[in-house]
């Protein structure tokens, strides 16, 4: 299946891979593929994964993009380092994604502030939201720490677009597209853990 969306998306452009993404996620029975993710990352230009692991998406989504050849995965200690990262690789034209958790997104608000906004910078940034409840908006979620995401990216003017089933991967590649376009930092809010 990830052959035939990176194919599609090689061989056809971005309106062939929107569509065989589609098609794809109607057979894949709501649940979220990490294959599918990395198909859209891929679609997206992205050269650089920046990431601090996290429970949400190590084993569907970080450990096959350590075997991915076709892009660069760059492990740090801590969020904000990543963010700096992502900064420098902007400012050299190059396309990265920081893969994180909530958790280290709060922490690291300053620095998103400070630099990917501040700035105006492409920062994009996939954010696994630890312990939210499939099914539940994430500002309805029971943990207070998955509750507050919406509303911290919202009051430091950050769009947001929440990837929670193979239907929502199509938002992926236009979400990063938008962000270089504008210069300006987008998160990817992952909702149930790929598998």
């Amino acid at each position: 299946m990830l052959a035939r969306i990176e194919e599609s998306a090689a061989g056809c452009g971005e309106d062939a891979f929107m569509q065989q993404a589609s098609a794809e996620s109607r057979n894949a029975d709501g649940r979220l593929l990490g294959g599918s993710i990395i198909a859209a990352i891929k679609a997206s230009r992205i050269e650089f994964v920046i990431s601090v692991p996290d429970i949400m998406t190590s084993e569907g989504l970080l450990r096959p993009l350590a075997e991915d050849k076709a892009l660069r995965l760059i492990r740090v200690c801590k969020e904000d380092e990543g963010i700096g990262i992502c900064a420098g690789l902007a400012y050299s034209g190059r396309r990265a994604l920081l893969l994180i958790q909530q958790t280290g997104m709060l922490d690291s608000i300053n620095a998103i502030r400070g630099v990917a906004v501040e700035y105006g910078l492409p920062i994009c940034m996939m954010v696994g939201l630890l312990e939210k409840e499939p099914g539940v908006p994430p500002m309805q979620s029971k943990r207070y720490g998955v509750r507050i995401v919406e509303p911290i990216l919202d009051a430091i003017g950050i769009p947001f677009h929440e990837i929670e089933e193979e239907a929502d991967v199509g938002k992926i590649a236009p979400a990063i597209e938008g962000a270089y376009a504008r210069s300006r930092p987008v998160a990817l809010l992952i909702g149930r853990k790929p598998s």
